[in-house]
């Protein structure tokens, strides 16, 4: 009777192996058996004492590598992180810090967060977390991060000392839920021309979208830039919505095909809020996955005017799969086109690292320069409904190219000098500024004055500077994202962005 229920299992397996993998109870080649046989031999007989945690997590790490770029291991250390950053949300007490010298200084403070609700303050300096120092040493942003964080309902008590009023000041905190903002500005331009940026397709990326659409509209606005440059993507059902707002009812967003040949498409609805206005999408090479789709989805039912430089070329879906002990991969599961058909992903035949350098490559190449230096292939040309031609094989070439700005200032200026240098000026004027109203600041707070004042601090030479009212107006920009957060930032640094420039040469050509 047993050897009957062998053989049965046997034929059964057989009969079934296209259909499912094989774990046949009497192989000793499956490859599951094969990896836990390995680890068990290096466990017990391996001469040396082994992490086979480790080793496992190197060997899954290689295989990952040997398939597509974007498919990859999340191990078990990092994929609460990877989580938050895509659920838009964390437990914490909801500040953003930087080192400043020796101490964790608060930048800014997220809304209604616990930090905010307990009045925490940009400039606060942190001394201590509970019972340890967080001053005098010199610790990494990861690293303070682990103290500040925590399970929501944990206490955590913080001594601060607030610098514009010389004063020490106790905090005790219950961490809570702190939300990611993915669309953190959003404003009018003129009386007409709005402004929407969208840093990622999280899980709550669609509520506060619509949320800023429905300011926008009610100030007024007919005409959006959607700004998707640096955007590397997220979820593809937060794309097919957002996309949705722009495009009539039965339109194609997108579709995916998987490995079996199946095909879903993603139609447009009759609930879009913008289907008539019109819309200019910013993209350059960070653009890539989600936001592609939608920049894909407006261009190819001829919506609005793709505005910057050839985004990254990622048509690949992920699904994240968990592996049962707190780790997961991302595997690639479809391939996404877009409404007249075409792919997006560009070659990656060759190893990872050539394909992540295409950015360098393309700089090289004079493709940031020039978009007649963009590398087209005939037999990827797809014809829009009213006769565009666009390309597939390797992101989404915009109707109308912007070059990379080269004239504000070159590497030898380091980030990290300026904006320590931003926060030092705006610090020990707070007080006074902290009252003052946009125009006020404005009007107050000069761009040729914070020139001169780095340059007193920092001399350069004009070699290394190559317009010094450029990076005046860009230290400017800095100094009322101190006090105005990432709105007061992007509508002083419009001045100077060249693709928000094209959009109001080309709004003003058609007035003309």
């Amino acid at each position: 009777m047993g050897f009957a229920a062998a053989i049965g299992i046997l034929i059964g397996s057989m009969l079934d192996y296209h259909k499912k993998p094989s774990f046949s109870l009497l192989s000793q080649h499956n490859d599951e058996y094969k990896i836990k046989r390995l680890l068990d031999y290096i466990h017990y007989d391996y001469v040396d004492e082994v992490n086979t945690d480790s080793l496992l997590d190197r060997a899954i790490n290689q295989i990952m590598t040997n398939l597509d770029p974007h498919s990859v291991y999340i191990p078990k250390s990092e994929l609460q992180r990877v989580q938050e950053n895509m659920e838009g949300n964390f437990s914490g007490i909801g500040i953003q810090f930087r080192m400043i010298r020796d101490t964790v200084t608060v930048i800014n403070i997220i809304k209604d967060g616990p930090g905010e609700k307990a009045g925490l303050q940009p400039g606060d300096r942190i001394l201590l977390k509970d019972q340890d120092t967080l001053y005098g040493k010199l610790y990494d942003s990861e690293y303070v991060m682990h103290f500040l964080k925590g399970e929501a309902g944990t206490p955590l008590h913080l001594k601060v000392y607030r610098k514009k009023n010389k004063e020490f000041l106790n905090f005790d905190f219950v961490r809570g839920k702190v939300n990611l903002t993915s669309v953190p500005v959003y404003y009018m331009i003129n009386e007409v021309l709005g402004y929407i940026k969208i840093e990622r397709f999280a899980r709550n990326t669609y509520d506060e979208f619509s949320e800023a659409l429905q300011e926008l509209l009610a100030q007024g606005m007919q005409k959006l830039v959607l700004d998707l440059r640096g955007n590397t993507g997220g979820y593809l059902d937060m794309a097919n919505k957002i996309a949705d707002e722009f495009l009539k009812d039965g339109k194609l967003i997108v579709f995916t095909k998987n490995k079996s040949g199946k095909v879903n498409k993603s139609f447009a609805t009759s609930k879009g809020d913008f289907e008539e206005g019109k819309v200019y999408v910013l993209i350059n090479d960070q653009t890539a996955s989600a936001s592609e789709i939608v920049a894909g989805a407006l261009q190819d039912n001829d919506k609005g005017t793709i505005v910057g430089r050839r985004s990254f070329g990622k048509g690949l879906v992920q699904q994240e799969m968990a592996l049962g002990d707190g780790s997961a991969v991302r595997l690639t599961t479809a391939r996404y086109y877009t409404p007249t058909g075409r792919s997006i992903q560009k070659p990656y035949t060759k190893n990872n690292e050539t394909y992540f350098d295409d950015i360098h490559l393309r700089a090289v190449h004079g493709e940031l320069l020039h978009k007649d230096s963009i590398h087209t292939i005939d037999s990827l040309k797809y014809t829009t409904p009213k006769g565009k031609i666009v390309y597939g094989g390797g992101g989404i070439i915009p109707d109308v190219f912007v070059p990379i700005d080269t004239t504000m200032f070159v590497p030898a200026i380091q980030p990290g000098k300026i904006n320590s240098f931003v926060f030092d000026y705006i610090d020990a004027r707070r007080k006074n500024l902290e009252t003052l109203d946009w125009n006020t600041f404005q009007q107050s707070v000069k761009a040729q004055d914070l020139l001169q004042a780095y340059l007193k601090e920092y001399p350069v030479n004009h070699t290394e500077l190559l317009d010094k009212m450029i990076f005046g107006n860009y230290l400017k920009s800095l100094a009322t994202r101190e006090l105005f957060g990432e709105t007061g930032f992007y509508r002083v640094f419009e001045k100077q962005d060249n693709m928000i420039q094209k959009v109001l040469e080309l709004e003003q050509s058609q007035l003309e």
